[in-house]
Parts: structure tokens; sequence; C-alpha cells
């Protein structure tokens, strides 16, 4: 079994287990139970009679699977941390919903837009390791990506914040229409809690530092891409700042640990 196939196993065997502890409505339970058993089953099943492709490509589903089972863990915020994260952007901010509204409209659109498009800057980045003929670093790069998201994601389980565009008032930005669209995007399909660290700083960032070795180059774009995203979160009001610091801190730190360990 691949690393990055025994991590994600890891983490849906430990959603499943700590569903049966925390104090969650049976309901919860059972739609944790219905993501992570087939989870399971899918990657066991693949790790031992799956095509090469599909393996290269299957952790890309199983880090939305993962996204989405965290939030079924939220049932109400830990008032002393969310209190914690808006304190700090406060003070780093001011007032946030304004802290953004003078910044040109062009580059508030092009973060809007940049945020929007974040999902699919991960199955890129192996996408193009695929097309440079580099599909032998399939495992090292979903490890370091599933990792960073998983990692971000499974704080879920226990400490639960709401995002800060659920709690403060609307963002007052220059670049209404576009703004207007994402948050639509974010309302539609997010699990409405907050990820500390951000997934979406961590997993863009670690996309991007999985690609410096083999595709410099490119690397080099996705890090400006995930700069970006970090920036956007923050002006767009989908996360902290703190969340999205300890999502860089974790993306590094992954991509580290891996290096360290010869992938």
């Amino acid at each position: 079994m691949r690393a990055s196939e025994t991590l994600q196993l890891v983490y849906f065997a430990a959603c499943a287990a700590i569903a049966c502890v925390r104090p969650l409505p049976a309901a919860r339970r059972l739609q944790i139970a219905a993501i992570a058993a087939p989870m399971i089953a899918v990657i066991v099943s693949l790790a031992r009679y799956g095509s090469s492709s599909i393996r290269d490509w299957a952790p890309a589903a199983g880090i939305l699977a993962g996204y989405y089972a965290s939030g079924r863990f939220f049932v109400g915020p830990s008032q002393r941390v969310e209190a914690w994260l808006i304190a700090w952007d406060r003070r780093l901010l001011g007032d946030p919903a304004t802290r953004f509204a003078r910044w040109p409209r062009a580059l508030l659109a092009y973060l809007e837009i940049v945020y929007m498009g974040c999902f699919l800057l991960v199955p890129a980045g192996f996408g193009a390791l695929a097309a440079a003929g580099r599909s032998d670093l399939a495992d090292r790069y979903w490890t370091i990506v599933a990792a960073a998201e998983l990692g971000a994601f499974a704080p879920l389980t226990i400490i639960q914040t709401r995002p800060p565009w659920l709690v403060e008032r609307k963002a007052v930005v220059a670049d209404r229409a576009v703004h207007r669209a994402a948050a639509r995007m974010v309302e539609r399909f997010t699990i409405h809690a907050n990820t500390f660290p951000s997934g979406h700083v961590a997993g863009s960032l670690a996309a991007a530092l999985a690609l410096l070795g083999p595709l410099p180059w490119l690397a080099g774009a996705a890090l400006v891409l995930a700069i970006s995203i970090a920036v956007a979160t923050v002006v767009g009001r989908y996360h902290y700042v703190i969340d999205g610091v300890a999502g860089v801190a974790l993306a590094v730190a992954v991509w580290t640990i891996v290096r360290a360990a010869g992938m």
C-alpha cells in the first residue's frame, strides 16, 4: 500500500472511531460512517486490485470525501477558540469587514477568482506531473498534499469554529459582483465550518511545494497562486488570519518531513 493510501486509510478509520466517542447526534454518526466505511473499502480494494493510473488519481477523491466527513462533526462553535481567532483578526486588521474596501477592484476580482478556482490547483498539480512523464512521483505528491489537507480537516473533529462570513457582517469590497459569486459558491458547496488550519492554504501551498523538485518553473507559478489564495481567504472573509498562517506552517512542515523521509 502506498504511503498516501495508508494516510487516507488512517484518516477515515480515525473519523469513524472518533464519531463513536464524540457527543454527536445519531444522524451525524451515521453520516460519518456512510462516508468513512466506503472510503476505507475503496482504498483497500484499489491498493490490492486497482491499476496504477486509477491509484494515481484516487487520492483527489479521498481528500474531497475527507473534507465533507470532517464537516459532519460540527455541532457548535468552540466559543473560546472562535473568540481568539476573531480577536486576532481585529488586532491585525481593525474592522475586517471594511479593511479591504479601498483595494483596487481588479486585484479583488483576481483574488476572488483564484479563490474560487483553488479546488482545481491540487488535481492540476498532479496532472502537470503526469503530462511531464513523472507519474512515478504520484505517491510523493499525494502524500504531501493529502497530509496537509487532511491535517487541516482533522482538528474539526474536536475544535470547531464558524468561518468569518458566518460571524461578521458582510465584507465591503469594490468588486461586489465577483465577491457575490464566490460567496454563493461557499454557501452552497462548503461545510459551513471553519477549518483551522486553513485547508485552502495548506492544500494549495502543499501542491506547489510538491512540484518544486520535478517542475520548478511550474512550482513557481503555483506558489504565486498559493500565496494569492492565502490572501484571498482573508480578504473575502472566508478564513481568519491565523487559519492562513497555520495552513502555511502545516504545509511547510509536511513537505519538510516528507523530504527528510527520502520520498
